[in-house]
C-alpha cells in the first residue's frame, strides 16, 4: 500500500473506465454520510468569463476551484504573497495563481513594495467559487490497490525523477498563452471526478482523459521546456512527458506510445511532442493530461476551454 500512496502523491491518478490508474482508498465513510450526487457533464466545464479587475490585483477571471487566474500587481509591488506563500512575479508585474479541486472558500493576496511605506501592504481577499464534481457511489464494488513487488522496487526511482522535474524552474512564457487541446477526441475522464467503492472513497481524478487511437499525434498545449521525457515506461504513467510552462505551471502527459522530444528542449505551442498510447497502467489507448501550478492540481479543461 505504501507504493500506491507514493504514486498518489506524485501524480494523483484515479482509475476511470477505459482510462487511467487505480489509486489507493482513503478511510471508510461512515454509514449515512452524504457523499454527493453525480452532476451533468455540462456543469463540469467552467463558463467563459470576461476579463476582470478585482480590487488592485487585476485578475483575468474570478478564482474558481480547479482553475487558473492570470493577474497584474499594482505598480511598485516587489513581492506577492498568496495565502502566506510567495508567488513569482514577471518583470512586468504579471503573475498566475491556481486553485486546486478542494481549495478553500477564499484566497488572500498581499503585495509588498518600498513605496507602500514601512511594512505596509496592499491586501485583497477574494472568494473562490466552488464547483460540482462527478461522484459515483458503487455500493457493491470494493476498491483494491495492492502494489506488487516489482512496483514497490521500481517506484521510488520513478518518483525521484518526477519530483526532480517539478523542481526545475526554466524561463518559459507559455503561462501567458491561451492553452489549446493537445489532442481532440472523446473525453473519457473528467478532472475532479471520484468513485466511492463500498463506502471507501477513491482518489479524485486529477487530470483529463482524451480517448484516441494509438499513434495519434499529441501537440504541446502551450510553449514550455521539457523537464522529463521518460527513457523507459514508468509502472503507472507509462511513457511520461512533462513540460514546464513557466511561473510554476506545468503539464504532464501519460501513457504515450512514443515521445518525440527530450529533456531540455524548448517547445512551441502546437509542436508535436509524442503520440497517444496505453503504456503503463491503462485499460485503453488515451491521453491523460494533468496540470499543476506549484502544489495545486488544475483542471486542464478549464484552461483549454470547450473542445471544438
Amino acid at each position: 500500500m505504501i507504493g500506491a500512496r507514493l504514486a498518489l502523491v506524485a501524480l494523483g491518478l484515479a482509475i476511470l473506465p477505459g482510462s487511467c490508474i487505480a489509486a489507493p482508498p482513503t478511510p471508510a465513510v461512515k454509514p449515512g454520510t452524504k457523499i454527493g450526487k453525480p452532476v451533468s457533464v455540462e456543469r463540469l466545464i467552467p463558463a467563459p468569463t470576461a476579463p476582470l479587475a478585482i480590487g488592485q490585483f487585476k485578475l483575468d477571471r474570478a478564482p474558481e476551484q480547479g482553475g487558473l487566474a492570470r493577474g497584474m500587481v499594482p505598480v511598485g509591488t516587489k513581492r506577492l504573497v498568496v495565502d502566506g506563500q510567495d508567488v513569482r512575479l514577471a518583470p512586468d508585474g504579471a503573475f498566475v495563481i491556481g486553485f486546486g479541486r478542494d481549495y478553500k472558500d477564499s484566497v488572500t493576496l498581499a503585495g509588498f513594495g518600498a513605496s507602500f511605506g514601512n511594512g505596509a501592504a496592499i491586501t485583497e481577499k477574494l472568494s473562490v467559487k466552488k464547483r460540482a464534481w462527478i461522484v459515483e457511489n458503487l455500493s457493491t464494488l470494493r476498491h483494491h490497490s495492492q502494489p506488487d513487488a516489482v512496483f514497490a522496487a521500481r517506484r521510488p526511482a520513478e518518483l525521484a525523477q518526477i519530483n526532480a522535474a517539478r523542481r526545475v524552474q526554466p524561463q518559459a512564457e507559455g503561462w501567458r498563452q491561451r492553452f489549446v487541446w493537445p489532442v481532440k477526441g472523446r473525453i473519457s475522464g473528467f478532472f475532479g471526478s471520484q468513485r466511492i467503492y463500498a463506502g471507501e472513497p477513491g482518489a479524485p481524478h486529477n487530470g483529463v482523459d482524451v480517448s484516441g487511437g494509438t499513434g495519434t499525434p499529441v501537440a504541446a498545449p502551450a510553449d514550455g521546456v521539457v523537464t522529463l521525457a521518460a527513457a523507459a515506461p514508468f509502472t503507472l504513467e507509462g511513457n511520461l512527458l512533462m513540460i514546464d510552462h513557466g511561473m510554476g505551471l506545468n503539464s504532464a502527459f501519460l501513457h504515450l506510445s512514443r515521445i518525440d522530444v527530450k529533456a531540455g528542449d524548448r517547445i512551441r505551442q502546437g509542436q508535436i511532442i509524442g503520440a497517444i498510447g496505453m503504456t503503463g497502467r491503462a485499460t485503453g489507448p488515451h491521453l491523460h493530461w494533468g496540470m499543476k501550478w506549484q502544489d495545486e492540481r488544475l483542471d486542464p479543461q478549464a484552461l483549454a476551454g470547450p473542445m471544438r
